[in-house]
């Protein structure tokens, strides 16, 4: 599976279960399990090196901003959400998260941003599979921090500085 492949995938699932998270999630198990294993773990390859390139302190601020709050579990599942949204979301979230403000149609913090069930996806195809528990994928660990200037999610005035167009359309 090549990485145009991947995000045909994501659209596809996205768009089917109408931006539901939890909806996606199954519809993409049930996707991937029509694929042989190996197309799985190539799956599953993508969005983890999608998932960890998008481990920064730019991103978790957003994603702070968003959800009014995030911990580091609530980080975890919106990046994979963010993942889910497609190609166009993510690249533009990751060069500039500010820019979220314009890539996002709607954001309901209650619904949106969490995609935790996205990120077991590819797992749970092979097990049903293979039977087996996925092996490792052979990438690199993820680094032990986020990459970039860390932020202090408790300065809101940091906040504002750092993602106007966010806190704008979300803080105001």
């Amino acid at each position: 599976m090549d990485e145009t492949e991947f995000w045909e995938l994501v659209d596809a699932t996205r768009e089917a279960a109408e931006g539901d998270p939890e909806e996606q999630a199954d519809l993409l198990v049930d996707r991937l399990v029509q694929l042989d294993p190996d197309a799985v773990l190539d799956f599953a390859r993508h969005f983890e090196a999608r998932y960890n390139r998008a481990y920064t302190w730019d991103l978790w601020g957003a994603a702070w901003v968003l959800l009014d709050g995030a911990s580091d579990d609530a980080f975890d599942f919106f990046r994979c959400w963010l993942i889910g949204q497609g190609r166009e979301v993510y690249e533009g979230a990751v060069h500039d998260p500010d820019s979220l403000a314009e890539l996002l149609d709607d954001f309901d913090e209650e619904f949106d941003g969490d995609g935790e069930e996205l990120g077991y996806a590819a797992d749970e195809a092979y097990e049903q599979l293979t039977g087996a528990v996925a092996p490792d994928l052979g990438l690199p660990p993820a680094p032990p921090e986020p990459s970039g200037t860390p932020v202090d999610f408790e300065d809101s005035r940091a906040l504002a500085e750092r993602f106007p167009r966010l806190w704008e359309r979300f803080k105001s």
